[in-house]
């Protein structure tokens, strides 16, 4: 998406946080499997995967929380992010994959995923939210932190996932950015930067246009957790 997105794999194995290629680009459509490949893993077609696959467990629904919004938001860009949150807890839910979102309340003593819309504009350091690996990290439009516990050297499993916006996001891009974000805190982490793409795709890494799972994405979310 167009916002400098700052997304970062985090093993809670490791002392220090690594950041992540953010997008694979191409000139036109990609195959479902290339597109699967590129989402999930940065594969770039018909090449290997840049990071590894990540995944939540499926036992349970995941806890999201809307854990913060500043004053400065008050008024009707809070209303547009919670109304995006909502969304996108929506329509994850109806894409037929094998995981479930639950929307817990921002005083829920443990949430999976916590979203925070901070007092910040993009560029500034991150302060406020507490959290080790995403406190003293450098934020984009809007930032994920996705943590996990790594398996071997090609898988891990998810066990926290932060996203945080800026006010230097536009009110007007709340809805897509939210449906990204939370898509990408599921494990399928990396943009796709191709035209073909920028209506079409919520990982469009140069529009927020998208403001619902198009075809593709939702195929994608279905094999990253198959029913």
């Amino acid at each position: 998406m167009r916002r400098a997105l700052s997304l970062i794999l985090a093993t809670l194995l490791a002392s220090t946080a690594t950041h992540a290629q953010e997008y694979i680009s191409t000139p036109g459509a990609l195959s479902d499997d290339d597109f699967y490949r590129a989402v999930s893993c940065a594969a770039p077609p018909g090449g290997d995967c840049a990071k590894p696959l990540v995944k939540w467990p499926t036992d349970r629904p995941l806890r999201i929380s809307l854990r913060q919004i500043a004053p400065v938001y008050l008024g009707g860009r809070a209303k547009r992010a919670d109304a995006a949150l909502e969304r996108a807890i929506q329509r994850i839910n109806a894409a037929n994959a094998n995981i479930r979102l639950l929307r817990v309340d921002e005083t829920a003593p443990a949430a999976d995923i916590e979203i925070y819309f901070l007092d910040l504009e993009k560029g500034a350091t991150i302060t406020g939210t507490g959290i080790t690996g995403v406190d003293d990290t450098r934020l984009g439009g809007a930032s994920s932190r996705v943590f996990f516990d790594r398996n071997d050297d090609t898988t891990g499993k998810i066990k926290h996932a932060v996203i945080v916006f800026s006010t230097s996001m536009q009110k007007r891009a709340y809805e897509s950015a939210m449906l990204e974000e939370v898509t990408q805190s599921l494990g399928l982490m990396t943009d796709i930067r191709s035209p073909h793409y920028e209506k079409t795709s919520v990982f469009s890494q140069d529009s927020n246009a998208a403001t619902r799972l198009g075809t593709q994405d939702k195929m994608a979310l279905r094999r990253h957790y198959p029913q």
